[in-house]
């Protein structure tokens, strides 16, 4: 196996003799080292749910935000770096838009996450440019009903029934695992996304619903 700092980690497009990419391992490595999201998808809705860093009782509470609406029926929580997951969620804002202006619909969600995961991926492409620190959770409640997915620094995204990503994921996706998310109601949900947040990092938490 390559070890770390033999140059194989200088360049986002160099693989190593072993087939890694170290830079998007160390992207990886940051949302592992960020505050705790989590996203349920019940039968009437999306809850999504990120630890509120407060590092100095100076900071305005909504200055750090991790969680963001896209568009009336979509939104993003992030765990990694704080100013990748704004860009991100800019972007995701401009792709939105362009798909209401080209064909005068809402977006559908895995069209939005097929977009920014092919946005995300092109930043492992050149040596010029970093992958994003951050893993994305995008959820919806649409004319097909709730959808969750999960964009990873790579770029490459997954639709789940319910996902955590960050520092806590191991933990709340064990007590995932416990819930019969498909019989949940959001407002039940509402509580569960709380009580694993405080069980898995004893802070505040912000949160997003969107219901049917």
């Amino acid at each position: 196996m390559t070890a770390i700092g033999t140059g194989y980690d200088l360049s986002a497009s160099t693989y190593s003799p072993d087939g890694r990419l170290f830079q998007i391992e160390y992207a990886s490595k940051a949302v592992e080292n960020s505050g705790t999201a989590i996203g349920l998808k019940v039968k009437d809705g999306v809850v999504l749910a990120v630890e509120k860093l407060i590092h100095s009782k100076l900071l305005i509470p909504e200055a750090n935000r991790r969680i963001a609406t896209i568009d009336r029926h979509i939104g993003m929580a992030t765990s990694g770096l704080l100013a990748d997951g704004r860009a991100l969620a800019n972007r995701a804002r401009d792709e939105a838009q362009n798909y209401r202006d080209t064909y005068m619909a809402p977006t559908p969600i895995k069209a939005l996450a097929d977009r920014l995961g092919l946005y995300v991926q092109a930043y492992t492409l050149y040596s010029s440019v970093r992958p994003f620190g951050i893993s994305t959770i995008l959820g919806t409640i649409d004319k097909e009903g709730p959808s969750l997915y999960v964009i990873q620094p790579s770029g490459v995204f997954y639709g789940y029934n319910g996902a955590a990503v960050g520092k806590g994921r191991q933990l709340a996706n064990t007590e995932l695992e416990k819930l019969n998310l498909s019989q949940l109601t959001t407002r039940e949900a509402v509580f569960e996304a709380a009580r694993m947040q405080v069980a898995v990092n004893l802070r505040s938490y912000d949160l997003l619903t969107f219901l049917s």
